[in-house]
């Protein structure tokens, strides 16, 4: 798995997490789907990505989105 393709799903992870703790424990774990969704917005721009870096100390390969 390549970087990429792992903060994606990361991030998809981040985001079903925080549907089903809002549904199920409380409204407020939306912020949480609302931070992952905040945070690929700025590395859109940016290219900073947090997990990304994480990723990549663990040893992930670097790829090509889409490939």
């Amino acid at each position: 798995m390549t970087i990429d393709r792992a903060v994606f799903a990361f991030a998809g992870l981040v985001v079903l997490v925080g549907l089903a703790l809002a549904t199920w424990v409380h409204p407020y774990w939306s912020l949480l789907s609302a931070f992952a969704g905040l945070n690929m917005f700025q590395a859109a721009f940016t290219g900073f990505c947090p997990a990304a870096i994480v990723f990549k100390r663990l040893g992930f390969k670097p790829g090509i989105l889409f490939k």
